[in-house]
């Protein structure tokens, strides 16, 4: 069953890449069974699905040929969207998942259909705590909770008494725009402090630190959102030592952990030597929304209430979709997706960024870009102020270009850059190219 799906799964992603074209025939079913070291009838049950998804056709006596699509002659009619930072849909690992969920539902039965834990099912912590292990978090059982997407677990760090007994919660700015929703309709006691390109002043880290009811500071130390940047191994083990000296809790987001391709670029949680790190970690980025499943990693200080307030709030996570992350994992199929999606969004990446710094050259007086040493699929571009970003938009919008300006990133207290969010996770090919140059001629 796996090897099916593992072949399925090379064989799409061999014609997404182009390396067979359209209208092109693809191997025979027995030079195919003869590569996978597989049988025929494997073989071919995967040309049948890839027919049932229209990847594939069959011709009688002839084999099989990559579909030919219909492509639009003019590139302004499609919409490009740079705004969105969902995962691309087409690269969603359905088939294998589906597969996943009816495994779960074979193997668990009854089990799914009541009540779990506030922890979350233990077989899946105990595959996920090895996971954790190769983003060098190294957790004991005890402190690995499931959630309902790590925006779960912010709302309940926020809410629980922590061991230093502050209140105060410190902020990124810009950062995660529903965190900072969430904390301003709740009235919590909120600060920020400016994150650059350059990254944030730890001089002034320090202060705050030191002079503020600090309870938390989260912290998105890789691939920030909306910025794109990441910080140094400089800056992770200050942050760190400055946690401890000043007893700070640090709450960090490692939602893209996935798709980092420095092995040696590790979290913060792995230069914390005094249970002050809260490691969270997401599966909607490299997998889908819907899944709804997020790791919070918590210190024993604060495991007990954390467990409580989860109980309280919901009982446990979905249980069916727990099982099928859980077999998920087990059987590699994770890896084989994440290896899928980092791939696809580099060559997004590379383009995106190689186009900006190749206009930046020749940028004028309204805007500018900074080179990230560590890029990713969202980066931001500096607009001068005399620009009006709503307007800007809007005539974006009427050339079929959406983007967003990163305005809900920034408390209302906060003081606002004026910076153009640019995301190609739903954007590929000649269309990132074309459309940031549709956007830097309209910025002009």
């Amino acid at each position: 069953m796996y090897k099916y799906l593992s072949i399925l799964n090379d064989l799409e992603s061999l014609i997404q890449s182009g390396r067979y074209k359209e209208g092109e025939r693809l191997p025979s079913i027995r030079v195919l069974a003869e590569q996978y070291r597989c049988s025929k009838s494997t073989i071919i049950r995967t040309f049948d699905e890839l027919e049932k998804k229209h990847i594939v056709y069959s011709s009688p006596k002839s084999g099989h040929y990559v579909v030919k699509r219909k492509h639009k002659h003019n590139p302004h009619q499609s919409i490009l969207d740079f705004s969105s930072s969902a995962p691309d849909p087409s690269i969603f690992p359905y088939l294998d998942f589906q597969h996943c969920i009816n495994k779960a539902i074979d193997t668990y039965q009854n089990d799914l259909f009541i009540y779990g834990t506030p922890k979350g099912l233990p077989s899946l912590i105990s595959v996920v705590q090895k996971q954790l292990a190769n983003y060098q978090v190294f957790a004991d059982m005890e402190t690995i909770f499931v959630t309902s997407g790590v925006q779960q677990a912010l709302a309940l760090l926020t809410t629980i008494p922590f061991p230093n007994g502050k209140e105060t919660i410190l902020i990124e700015q810009p950062g995660y725009h529903l965190f900072i929703e969430y904390l301003q309709t709740h009235n919590i006691p909120v600060i920020g402090i400016k994150r650059s390109s350059e990254g944030i002043d730890l001089l002034q880290l320090e202060r705050l630190f030191q002079t503020e009811n600090i309870k938390f500071f989260y912290t998105m130390p890789r691939f920030h959102n909306p910025l794109g940047t990441s910080y140094s191994k400089e800056e992770k083990e200050r942050i760190a030592k400055l946690a401890e000296k000043y007893d700070v809790f640090i709450v960090e987001d490692d939602y893209l952990a996935d798709l980092e391709q420095d092995a040696k670029a590790d979290p913060i949680y792995s230069y914390d030597v005094s249970g002050h790190v809260i490691y969270l970690k997401s599966y909607s980025k490299i997998m889908f929304p819907g899944l709804r499943i997020g790791i919070a990693v918590i210190p024993a200080s604060i495991a007990g209430a954390f467990s409580t307030y989860k109980k309280i709030l919901d009982i446990d996570s979905s249980m069916i979709s727990q099982a099928a992350l859980e077999i998920y994992i087990k059987n590699k199929m994770f890896e084989r997706h994440k290896q899928k999606i980092r791939s696809s969004y580099f060559h997004r990446t590379v383009s995106l960024h190689n186009t900006l710094e190749k206009y930046a050259k020749e940028q004028g007086d309204f805007w500018c870009y900074t080179p990230l040493k560590n890029p990713c699929i969202h980066t931001f571009i500096q607009l001068d102020k005399r620009i009006s970003t709503k307007k800007l938009t809007h005539r974006l919008r009427q050339k079929s270009i959406i983007v967003e300006t990163a305005e809900h990133h920034y408390l209302t207290s906060f003081e606002k850059e004026p910076l153009l969010k640019l995301n190609v996770s739903n954007i590929t090919g000649q269309d990132i190219k074309g459309g940031i140059r549709l956007i830097l001629k309209e910025i002009y």
